[in-house]
């Protein structure tokens, strides 16, 4: 028998209304802003309500050094949430956004996939409520502002050599990476190089899932800096005074929106950074509100745990005040055996040896985990091809390091193939005390908190930075921002910068190339390796299979 498409699992879905999913969790319709049948928004009035309530369980997914395809991290967060709900726990899952660009990519979508999805999946990966769309217009119409306030006069000294702000748009287009703006007759602008990166990488992306409300997400935008003046003086968008259009703009993207598992669990979806070359997590507001509203809530962070993980910790548990209770470890036998040196177009063979070589990726991660003071279950999330032997051998290995296993079989049983792994995580909850805590503290340098990041989580010898870094972050430090936290741009395919090293590599230096600060995000970015903040489209792009039908069905969709 042929095995389902995640979109005709998804299409052949009994949906319920979204009113109904809602009242599982006690909202009621006054607390909603519809966008059809079974999407729609919370109400701010909602929102402020949900965070004074007390706080549930907060459960984060994360994952080892993945393949190019995933792991299955969405996935396992969906399933375990509908094991919870299975088990008569009260469960809400908090998920990001899916970007466009892996959705026509390499990657396909993020909704999850099998019988563990998040649906109407085709809205959620597609255009969905129109979020990024409004960033990516603010994003844009700060970028038209800086230009136009050139054209007009410079009254601020705007040096042109030196404006750091990128326009935005949510695509894999390596095209636009350096372009020029600004050419033709005298009224078309002031010639100028620019460049452009995925809207997810966008620092707008990282302000809105980080901002409390809108008081504090036009506080943040007004503190963004886009250029240098002639002089070296920073300019920000509220001396463009951009604030107010942009907050418009962002008046409803701010909200997070409701939707369902196909076993009709209330997920939140809201924000979508990457964790490659953003802070990897969903809005602030979302996680908050479903700890308000639910007894435990699993949320996730992009790619491996050395990038979403660390930045979770490091980043928004610590802007946010929030303690993560348990840490879900997705490994894959497919990656350990990827991390073992086997080829992708091999991964479906049964191989010991690559296995026994590759483990050590999740081993480190496990050790990484602990750093932060949080108990850790790992899931070997189930595909067809793995052996017993393959599997025996990742269970054995964890239970040998004092660590909880289970098998994840959600992708093929939904909610029914996570209930081991639910109880497993309950059994942590209620048995180990976790003592949470960041790795670095706010008062130290920013070289230091790279350098501890890079160490510790990376298991790098240490850390080299360029010439330019090295000024960049004296130049952040002197402006007075040394006291934010550290957003790491690296590759996810390797614990260092390199995406060739695999496994657990070592006798290695991570190199830093570039750092600027996203004042308004409040943290700042150092850029490693060959990391680009705009991605290009493969040979054969998603995009190729992807149809919608005479009855307006897509298709193609994974």
């Amino acid at each position: 028998m042929a095995v389902k498409s995640d979109i005709e699992i998804a299409q052949e879905a009994k949906m319920l209304h979204i009113r109904e999913v809602a009242e599982k969790v006690g909202i009621t319709e006054d607390d909603l802003e519809y966008y059809g049948k079974y999407k729609a928004k919370l109400t701010e009035g909602y929102l402020k309500k949900a965070q004074e309530n007390k706080k549930g369980k907060l459960i984060l997914v994360t994952a080892i050094n993945p393949t190019p395809a995933g792991e299955g991290k969405t996935t396992t967060s969906v399933g375990l949430g509908d094991a919870l709900n299975r088990l008569g726990y009260k469960t809400v899952i908090a998920l990001r956004e899916p970007s466009l660009g892996p959705c026509f990519g390499i990657k396909g979508g993020a909704a999850g996939g099998g019988y563990a999805q998040v649906v109407p999946m085709e809205d959620i990966n597609l255009h969905f409520t129109g979020d990024f769309h409004a960033i990516t217009s603010a994003n844009n119409l700060l970028a038209a502002i800086i230009d136009n306030h050139i054209q007009q006069g410079n009254e601020l000294g705007i040096d042109t050599r030196q404006i750091i702000w990128k326009r935005a748009v949510d695509m894999n287009d390596r095209a636009l990476r350096n372009i020029v703006v600004g050419l033709g007759a005298k009224a078309d602008g002031v010639p100028r190089e620019d460049h452009f990166v995925i809207t997810v990488a966008s620092e707008i992306m990282a302000i809105l899932c980080l901002a409390d409300d809108m008081d504090d997400l036009k506080k943040r935008l007004s503190r963004i800096i886009v250029a240098y003046t002639f002089s070296g003086e920073p300019v920000t968008a509220g001396q463009l005074h951009a604030v107010g259009a942009m907050a418009a703009l962002l008046k409803d993207a701010i909200k997070p929106n409701l939707v369902q598992t196909l076993e009709h669990t209330p997920v939140i979806i809201h924000g979508g950074p990457f964790a490659n070359i953003a802070h990897g997590c969903n809005s602030v507001r979302a996680t908050k509100t479903a700890l308000g509203i639910a007894d435990y809530t699993v949320t996730e962070a992009g790619f491996g745990a050395d990038l979403g993980a660390e930045k979770f910790f490091d980043i928004k548990c610590r802007m946010a005040g929030l303690k993560p209770d348990a840490v879900v470890l997705v490994a894959t036998v497919r990656a350990l055996k990827y991390n073992g040196g086997v080829d992708k177009k091999n991964l479906g063979e049964e191989n010991l040896d690559a296995l026994k070589k590759g483990i050590v990726n999740l081993e480190k991660h496990i050790e990484n985990i602990h750093k932060y003071g949080v108990p850790v279950v790992v899931t070997l999330n189930s595909f067809i091809s793995d052996t017993k032997a393959e599997t025996d051998f990742v269970k054995q290995f964890c239970e040998e390091r004092g660590c909880k296993f289970a098998l994840s079989e959600v992708w093929a049983k939904g909610g029914e193939g996570g209930e081991d792994l639910a109880k497993q995580v309950i059994d942590t909850l209620e048995n180990k005390l976790g003592n949470f805590a960041p790795i670095y503290k706010d008062e130290a340098g920013l070289k230091e908190k790279i350098e501890t990041i890079a160490k510790e989580i990376y298991g790098a010898d240490g850390v080299n930075f360029t010439p330019a870094a090295s000024k960049q972050l004296a130049k952040i430090e002197e402006m007075g921002f040394g006291s934010f936290p550290v957003c790491m741009a690296k590759t996810q395919y390797s614990l260092s910068d390199d995406p060739t090293k695999l496994g657990r590599p070592s006798g290695y230096t991570i190199t830093v190339r570039e750092a600027y600060v996203s004042a308004g995000a409040g943290f700042v970015v150092a850029l490693t390796g060959s990391i680009m903040t705009m991605p290009g489209l493969p040979k054969h792009p998603a995009a190729y299979d992807i149809d919608v039908t005479d009855e307006g069905i897509i298709t193609g969709l994974f």
